[in-house]
């Protein structure tokens, strides 16, 4: 597998560079998985909420390499919190696979499986229809049977913080990743700490922002990528890699795909320490600024996150 590869803490190994496929398109992600495996990628990074996961099911099977050797990784939505194995199978049967390497809580919120809509369910007053008697800990129970019966070879979170993973730890199976939105101007410092003391290893969804987001076009960033003949993208991705944090930057373009994975491994090799510190302060120089944040209403433990009132 090509670049930095980090132990997960149930002896497992995940590639630290993987194919985001959030958002991407119908009928481009498959043709995006088969590009990113057969340009060296090892690492798929899918969701049932995105609703292409047969797309990246006929991806890896275009792509001609074997199953065992991709790591592919898929998430739990907040409709199915109660129903983790029937989401799972779901997932499992649009990837045409009878596991995966590593299945996560997409968020520790629980929905109303019972509202409006499959998933994003919504009271009359327009905010999302929360299970409030959901208990985060029986989801998690869930997702260690899961993990018992093979279906998932690891389990981990999605979007929680500290203050959310203290719920369910200890544990019986402990979370082997936490996926959270991290790039330059949402570095999550004290939350990166917390999870190496716990030997949970971090995962970076965005970590380049998204469409139009200011990173891009960051001065520090891209003093730092002249200084070693990179381009900014390549900074901002391997400063992340360079924290023991993988990242999973999403393209569905061959040529950016395949750029994407040499050179943030380049930008890995060539960033120093004093580098990574610069970087380190950009957000706390006033860029703290985060690019994902669904209206949940509740609070989810998180800093610089904008709380909505839940009411009735």
């Amino acid at each position: 597998m090509p670049g930095p590869n980090f132990k997960l803490n149930n002896g497992s190994v995940i590639p630290g560079i993987g194919l985001g496929t959030w958002k991407s398109g119908p009928n481009e992600v498959a043709r995006a998985v088969e590009e990113a495996l057969k340009a060296g990628y090892r690492h798929i990074d899918c969701a049932w909420s995105y609703g292409n996961e047969k797309e990246v099911g006929a991806g890896l099977r275009a792509s001609g390499v074997p199953r065992e050797e991709v790591f592919i990784t898929s998430n739990l939505w907040c409709t199915y919190h109660s129903r983790v194995e029937e989401c799972l199978d779901e997932t499992l049967a649009n990837l045409g696979t009878d596991y995966v390497d590593l299945y996560l809580v997409h968020w520790p919120v629980a929905l109303n499986q019972s509202g409006n809509h499959p998933v994003f369910p919504t009271r009359p007053n327009g905010n999302r229809d929360i299970d409030e008697s959901r208990d985060i800990r029986d989801t998690w129970k869930a997702m260690e049977a899961v993990c018992k019966k093979g279906k998932a070879k690891a389990i981990g979170a999605s979007n929680f913080s500290e203050k959310i993973l203290q719920k369910i730890l200890p544990t019986e199976i402990p979370p082997a990743v936490d996926q959270l939105e991290l790039h330059l101007y949402n570095p999550q410092h004290k939350l990166i700490d917390y999870l190496k003391s716990q030997n949970i290893v971090p995962q970076a969804y965005s970590p380049l922002g998204s469409n139009y987001a200011p990173l891009m076009t960051d001065e520090t960033a891209a003093e730092i990528a002249k200084k070693h003949g990179l381009a900014t993208t390549d900074v901002l991705l391997g400063y992340l890699l360079k924290k023991d944090i993988v990242v999973l930057p999403k393209s569905v373009t061959p040529a950016r795909i395949k750029t994407n994975l040499d050179n943030t491994i380049t930008a890995y090799e060539k960033l120093t320490e004093e580098d990574v510190a610069v970087l380190d302060a950009v957000a706390a120089n006033g860029k703290q600024k985060r690019l994902v944040t669904p209206p949940w209403g509740i609070d989810l433990g998180f800093d610089n996150w904008p709380v909505l009132t839940q009411t009735a």
